[in-house]
């Protein structure tokens, strides 16, 4: 006796199609990740950093290698896959390749050695945090000592390439997720790795994993409103996807108090993993207490994908309906630009004054996000590549000027540097300017396009808040550019150290995309402008 499945039940279980080509680019990084597990599980520990950097190296350029070659064929319409939980169109794969490419330079940061001898981060997992620390310790020269066994000095631990790798991976999957449970998933996948990777450094350990654990505690609540805010949709919407969120938005005869209560929700999420104020707090801390390779790696990845997801929750799920939400974007946008402005100059600690920056950036990428129109996509994505590109390299160069305690980030031992290492202060004068907006940098033509985009989608007095908080920001630029040629070094200074061929292949990455992208950005823009969002 035989029995037959019902032919409905058959189709119901008959797996997705999958086009394996669209979607290699993800799979060959996530692979990475899981091969880098393995080597840290069977290679020896003196074996692992080699064999950790040339996967890594190897991996970027296969992934880049397969949207290369999947790019040059694919059309501007896009395509859906995995039962329609990923869609790969022109903005995924232009977020893909900066994503790559800013991994690749956040990888170099993270792989040398030579700037603090044995890299950035423990050399022993089970290293304590402070010999008889207590509360207050936190950032004290007891505090920064290396706690591994003087055997141990030569090494790092190796993890954080597995780490970085599926943070990278989770990024990939998180802006070009076209339902919100594919974006949940992807948000906690590319978020728990960060946590981890915020308490590794070797030096200023409490610091560091104080940093690690507001970071865990404040991006557990944005998850739960972002979750929060996803089953309020489903639940006046009946699907998570967005193209039937949009048609619910627009068709239904409910009220709205679901739809918009979610919203408000998801934005609070999405605002906090964008470091967009007043959901920011957790930055500067972050920023300070983290590795520096870490910083560079969240400052401009993370980045990236908060503002892709954003650029598609709102174009795709909520375009139609913007007259509703763009007053309160509005009011969010000025309030992240008019803190990241006023309170960065404030600031006394470098990196505590580029989370600032960061703050009031995501106020200007904000101003892209909400024109929705081809040009805001377009200004926008460009705006993430050079950002990212211009702040890992400004970290770079932070990594570089040390005292016997390590980084000297207080921006009083910036004084002078010019006159002990002439091309660590034009190379931070450079990317400084780049980052305020100076003519012939990439900050130029980035918040031009953004601005522009939001000019001609009606957001005129928007646009001239804007430029006063960019006025505004320039000055703790160029305060930093005033201390380091015009101020005489202090006797006990600290100094500039010789990068290794990692660090200063991440910094060259930086200058030439930060001049390259301000002298001839046509390419680029062309790349960002080639499509929509599919759905």
């Amino acid at each position: 006796m035989t029995y037959e499945v019902p032919t409905t039940l058959a189709q119901a279980i008959e797996p997705p199609a999958i086009d394996y080509a669209a979607i290699m680019p993800l799979l060959v990084v996530l692979g990475t990740a899981c091969v880098g597990v393995l080597i840290e599980a069977f290679l020896p520990r003196h074996q692992r950093w080699p064999a950790q950097v040339a996967l890594s190296v190897a991996g970027i350029a296969v992934a880049g290698l397969t949207l290369g070659l999947y790019a040059g064929g694919a059309g501007a319409e896009g395509v859906l896959t995995l039962a329609g939980a990923v869609a790969v169109d022109r903005p995924t794969l232009f977020m893909w390749g900066a994503l790559l490419a800013l991994g690749l330079a956040s990888v170099l940061l993270i792989a040398d050695r030579s700037v603090e001898p044995g890299g950035a981060f423990i050399s022993s997992a089970v290293a304590r945090a402070a010999a008889g620390g207590g509360p207050g310790t936190s950032g004290t020269a007891a505090d920064d000592r290396d706690y591994g066994s003087p055997d141990q000095a030569p090494t790092m631990q190796t993890e954080v390439f597995p780490f970085a790798f599926f943070a990278l991976g989770g990024m990939m999957a998180f802006v070009s997720a076209n339902d919100l449970l594919t974006m949940f998933i992807a948000l906690e996948v590319l978020s728990l790795p960060l946590y981890l990777m915020c308490g590794l450094a070797r030096r200023r350990r409490l610091l560091s994993q104080e940093a690690a654990v507001k970071y865990f505690l404040l991006g557990a609540f944005a998850s739960a409103f972002f979750l929060y805010g996803l089953a309020l949709i489903y639940g006046y919407a009946g699907s998570v996807r967005f193209s039937d969120i949009a048609e619910a938005s627009v068709g239904s005869a409910r009220s709205d108090a679901l739809l918009f209560a979610g919203l408000a929700l998801l934005v609070v999420g999405l605002m906090f993993k964008a470091s967009v104020g007043p959901f920011h707090t957790w930055t500067p801390d972050v920023y300070q207490g983290a590795p520096t390779p870490v910083t560079a790696f969240m400052a401009a990845c993370t980045k990236v994908a908060a503002f892709g997801g954003i650029l598609r929750v709102l174009h795709e799920a909520f375009g139609d309906t913007r007259w509703e939400w763009r007053g309160v974007l509005w009011a969010v946008a000025i309030a992240s630009m008019v803190i990241g402005a006023v309170i960065g100059l404030t600031q006394t600690d470098i990196k505590r004054m580029v989370a600032y920056s960061s703050v009031a950036h995501a106020g200007f990428l904000l101003l892209g996000a909400m024109a929705i129109t081809p040009e805001g996509i377009s200004g926008t994505l460009f705006y993430l590549l050079a950002y990212g590109f211009n702040t890992i390299a400004i970290f770079a160069v932070i990594s570089l000027v040390r005292d016997a305690d390590g980084e000297a980030s207080h921006l009083s031992q910036w004084a002078g540097l010019a006159k002990r290492s002439p091309v660590a202060a034009y190379t931070m004068a450079f990317l400084l300017l780049g980052l305020a907006g100076i003519p012939l940098t990439s900050g130029f033509t980035a918040k031009f396009a953004v601005f522009s985009a939001a000019l001609a989608d009606g957001m005129a007095p928007l646009v001239v808040i804007a430029l006063i908080a960019s006025a505004i920001a320039a000055f703790f630029y160029l305060r930093v550019i005033v201390l380091m040629f015009f101020n005489e070094p202090a006797p006990d200074g600290p100094a500039v150290t010789i990068p290794g061929a990692f660090t200063t292949a991440a910094i060259t990455l930086g200058v030439l995309f930060t001049l390259l992208l301000g002298i001839l950005p046509t390419p680029a823009l062309e790349w960002a402008a080639g499509g929509v969002f599919v759905s």
